[in-house]
């Protein structure tokens, strides 16, 4: 096999009878040709494959098996050597950021000890001066206190050249500089897989994030993305430019309008007049930095807008360097006030984070570029045959039309409609949805559509102890727990041409979920999938109802270990034809980590967050210790559902709209108890996490009858006890897993490399059947082993796919099951071991 190996290194020889044959140039072709639409074909295939093909039939069918071997293994290298060309890439690119944050520390060391010389020379002399009282030594002791004033300014040309050029070297400071102190952001650590380097500020004015990174675009093209805020930044609504100004020195002012949505219902948006300035530095670096601009600082003004809050950018922007060996190096500074006296008191957390900021600007700009820059290298065709720039705009355009109906802006066409004496959910109506969704409502036909207005209803509320990452998971992965069937219905028919009643029996309804992975992208943990909602009990007597229902679903936050992320379920149905230019109507769930240190209400209460803020402080508000991380966890949860109707119909539509948001805010109040940390130990669903009496006998019973039936140790004899046991087996190497001896086996446990596996969590995992991760063939292997794992006590099982919670492929090279027994010797659970597995 090793002299046919190195024989074949270029694909035209090979070894027959041992000797060697080389392929002719057609026979390589045809191979490959066959390799790039099989590349591992079964002995069948492959004689197939010298049937179909004469120019091979001199060939053995071994010799064919060998080729393709050499081939795959060609491919592998070829493909590991990219791999490690690019850690190399990333590795030194890294190194001189690292050695460029090393002399700017250095340098603010340097600056701390200047300063501190400098106040011991200040105090000395104060000493001093209380024992003079004439008007020289008073006036010289104050002289260095004296801070120039700014120059007069104005709008033209020369005055906004001059705010432009004191704007540029403010950003450098902060860039490369010591303006502002920076510190590590919490859980962001460096290295090859890393997004690059986050920081965000410590004792400055406004919040502040800072990031350096390498991205393989040029820097014109780097520069080119950033400056389009709207197309990665999705809280920004719109810049618009008002003005372009060449300067001198090659580079371009420009006057900027821009708005960002708020994320709540219960705070205003955001809107910030800016100068914008674009520049090459003497050593080829090219820079965009921005600031706002005010009357502090002369040049123009932009009066304030209605509903708008006008925010303050300080001196920020990018810092873009080509960078050897291709792509750029890049330093990112994002500098704001956000005006948090404008929000209610418990939702200031939000604009006084620097991390919050950090996350959802400053490392989104680099993950977006990242993004941009692996499409471009690698062209490929995903989801339902759309290439990834495509889904990527579906993304945007279910995020923003959920944006739009949130935040309900009059120039949009929203207007609110009378409550019903309750104001927990306000009702918006837009009657002109086509500006809405973007799109003209017509269809194939050529016939309008029917319905021609769209009503919004939204909420928000306070949600105590409940790690938003797991409720978002409870929702996507469950949502018969909280939504109404007929409303479903009601949804897929609106989107058919004609007349749609309001929701009721003769609609039928939708049981079975099936999730349609589209794309997914692991460095936010963003997924976007079509979700498939089976019919039940449909009605033949109507045509405008579909037999199955389709959804696209946008689904983020899910990384419970990321700091200050919000987690957001976005959906909207679609038509089975899955168009690019399909009117979209978003609706979803939106929720957003609260600072974790201000008291908290009950954590056994989900409460209205408006009810909330309008309550004195003594009757609803009480405090506790509580035990844990979670102890004080608070987010605030937004729900806004959409509708399309006909207007005649306005005032039921209403109804049932609020109606059908008041039972999600009541069932994801019940869900947020269950999931509650504080009543988990007592919730009879929910088995304990590892650490209790039950997981340490469980541990051990794995162990035990694992070494009875297959003869050998699961893990490395120790001395430790059953303490050891549990810890080894939680931290093993390989995805260890247990189900259910049940009717629909559900997972019971698994450890944390299994966890990883499942993308899951404990608390989740519960939810999980064993049916739902293999795919038909995995589930006929199952089916045909289980007399066997029941009878010998375990089998082996080859390796195959699975799929993760989150409806990920994963492969694994194999897999072993075996039953667990308890002390009394009778059959407790399955357990799984599966090894070397990953995701495709």
């Amino acid at each position: 096999m090793m002299a046919v190996t190195a024989s074949c290194k270029d694909g035209k020889g090979g070894m027959e009878n041992g000797k060697y044959v080389r392929y002719t140039p057609e026979q390589v072709e045809a191979l490959e040709r066959l390799y790039h639409e099989c590349p591992k074909p079964s002995s069948i295939r492959r004689q197939q494959l010298i049937r179909e093909c004469p120019i091979l039939s001199n060939i053995e069918p071994k010799q064919i098996k060998v080729w393709f071997q050499n081939r795959r293994c060609r491919e592998k290298q070829r493909k590991e050597a990219s791999r490690l060309q690019a850690v190399n890439r990333k590795l030194t690119a890294m190194n001189k950021l690292l050695m460029e944050e090393n002399d700017r520390l250095q340098k603010q060391v340097s600056q701390l000890v200047y300063e501190n010389g400098y106040f011991r020379q200040q105090t000395q002399s104060t000493a001093l001066a209380t024992t003079d009282t004439s008007c020289e030594s008073v006036v010289t002791s104050g002289q260095h206190h004296l801070t120039p004033q700014h120059p007069p300014r104005d709008a033209s040309p020369a005055g906004l050249l001059s705010i432009a050029e004191e704007t540029l070297t403010e950003f450098l400071s902060k860039a490369t500089g010591t303006a502002v102190e920076w510190v590590q952001m919490p859980g962001m650590k460096p290295g090859p897989d890393s997004i690059g380097i986050v920081a965000i500020s410590h004792g400055c004015t406004g919040v502040a994030a800072r990031a350096c990174g390498l991205v393989g675009l040029e820097p014109t093209r780097v520069a080119e993305i950033l400056k389009d805020r709207p197309s990665w930044f999705r809280d920004c609504r719109a810049v618009d430019v008002l003005n372009v100004l060449p300067t001198g020195n090659g580079g371009t002012i420009e006057l900027l309008y821009m708005q960002l949505y708020a994320p709540t219902t219960l705070a205003p948006a955001r809107d910030f007049w800016l100068l914008r300035y674009t520049s090459v530095l003497e050593d080829g670096s090219l820079v965009v930095c921005e600031r706002s601009l005010s009357n502090t600082q002369g040049g123009p003004s932009m009066p304030t807008v209605q509903n708008f809050v006008r925010g303050e950018m300080l001196p920020s922007g990018y810092l873009i360097r080509p960078c050897e060996g291709g792509g750029s190096i890049i330093h990112i500074v994002d500098h704001m006030d956000l005006e948090p006296w404008s929000v209610p008191e418990v939702l200031r957390p939000l604009y006084e984070s620097s991390t919050v900021l950090a996350q959802k600007t400053t490392m989104a700009a680099l993950r977006h570029l990242r993004q941009i820059a692996q499409e471009v290298s690698q062209s490929t065709v995903t989801g339902w045959g759309r290439r990834p720039a495509a889904l990527r705009a579906l993304s945007q355009r279910l995020s923003r039309g959920f944006n739009e109906a949130l935040n309900g802006f009059t120039d949009e066409g929203w207007s609110m409609m009378g409550n019903d004496g309750m104001d927990d959910v306000t009702i918006l109506v837009n009657s002109s949805p086509s500006k809405v969704m973007g799109v003209n409502l017509t269809f194939g036909s050529g016939f309008p559509a029917m319905n021609n207005s769209v009503l919004c209803a939204k909420a928000s509320m306070l949600l105590q102890n409940v790690p938003p990452a797991i409720l978002l998971r409870f929702l996507r992965e469950h949502r018969s727990e909280w939504a109404d069937s007929n409303i479903d219905a009601y949804s897929a028919a609106s989107l058919k041409a004609g007349p749609c009643s309001l929701p009721g029996s003769r609609l039928g309804s939708f049981g079975g979920q099936v999730i349609l992975p589209l794309a997914h992208t692991i460095e936010h943990e963003e997924f976007l999938e079509v979700i498939k909602l089976e019919s039940i009990g449909h009605c033949q007597e109507d045509p405008m109802m579909p037999r199955d229902m389709f959804l696209l679903q946008l689904c983020s936050g899910v990384d419970e270990n990321a700091v200050g992320t919000c987690a957001e379920l976005i959906f909207a149905p679609i038509d089975a034809s899955f168009a690019d230019d399909a009117p979209l109507l978003p609706s979803g769930f939106r929720i957003i980590p609260l600072d974790t240190g201000v008291d908290a209400s009950s954590p056994n209460r989900t409460l209205d967050l408006a009810s909330a803020l309008e309550v004195g402080t003594a009757g609803n508000r009480i405090s506790g210790d509580y035990s844990g991380n979670t102890g004080n966890m608070r987010s605030v949860m937004t729900i806004a559902f959409q509708f399309a109707f006909e207007s005649h119909l306005q005032e039921n539509v209403a109804s049932m709209a609020r109606q059908y948001v008041r039972s999600i805010i009541s069932s994801v109040q019940r869900v947020a108890l269950a999931l509650s940390p504080s009543r988990l130990s007592s919730h009879s669903g929910l088995r304990p996490p590892p650490g209790t009496p039950e997981a340490h006998t469980l541990a051990r019973w794995i162990c035990h009858s694992y070494r009875n039936f297959l003869g050998v140790e699961l893990l490395k004899p120790s001395s430790e006890g059953s303490e050891s046991i549990l810890k080894t087996l939680w931290h093993h190497q390989d995805a260890i897993m247990c189900c259910s001896l049940k009717a629909l086996p559900v997972f019971t446990f698994a450890n944390q490399v299994g966890l990883d596996m499942l993308e899951t969590t404990l608390v989740a995992l519960q939810d999980i059947t064993l049916e739902k991760i293999f795919d038909d063939h995995g589930r006929k292997t199952l089916c045909s082993e289980f007399p066997q794992i029941m009878q010998q006590g375990f089998a082996c099982l080859q390796g195959g796919i699975c799929l993760s919670s989150m409806g990920r492929p994963v492969s694994y090279e194999r897999a072993v099951a075996w039953k667990v027994l308890n002390e009394e010797e009778n059959a407790h659970c399955i357990c799984f071991l599966f090894v070397n597995w990953s995701f495709v």
